[in-house]
């Protein structure tokens, strides 16, 4: 059975020491939505917001954000990454967050990838509150990883929640 890496033997919280892993190219992607009323989807779509394009920021803000992970989850090591691509895409219902993150580091990138979608999210969701301050950021999750000693993962196909 698996055991919970950042405890002690005796419950304390912990660092990983990676000292000893492999270096070896990590990759991730993850993904998440913003979900908005439809005038606030078509003001997006218009690009009529005082504060600029909501898309072009947020995928500014989440590569800012994937590059200080280490300081938004306190015992994420901070890792050499060597390539971030975030987009934000206007969908249906909202806006579509996905980030791929890269890294030749001993330890994976899944919360590099996680706090890019986060952060560009959030940010949608500054960048349009004054149209609709009922937006929700979802499903933000970890759709594939590559790299490491556990191997790869993909996340299996699930059924949306709403319609997007």
């Amino acid at each position: 059975m698996a055991k919970l890496s950042h405890y002690g033997l005796k419950g304390e919280v912990k660092m990983v020491d990676v000292s000893a892993k492999a270096v070896t190219t990590r990759t991730a992607i993850a993904q998440g939505f913003v979900t908005m009323k439809p005038r606030v989807v078509d003001a997006v779509g218009r690009l009529k917001n005082p504060k600029g394009d909501p898309l072009e920021v947020a995928r500014i803000a989440g590569i800012a954000a994937a590059k200080r992970t280490a300081e938004w989850i306190p015992l994420c090591h901070p890792l050499p990454l060597t390539h971030i691509d975030v987009t934000a895409r206007l969908c249906k219902n909202g806006v579509e967050v996905r980030s791929a993150v890269t890294a030749a580091a001993p330890t994976g990138v899944e919360m590099e990838a996680l706090v890019a979608v986060a952060a560009a999210a959030l940010t949608v969701y500054d960048m349009c509150k004054a149209l609709d301050k009922g937006m929700e950021i979802t499903d933000i999750v970890l759709l594939e990883k590559t790299g490491g000693k556990s191997g790869a993962y993909r996340r299996a196909a699930a059924q949306p929640r709403r319609a997007r």
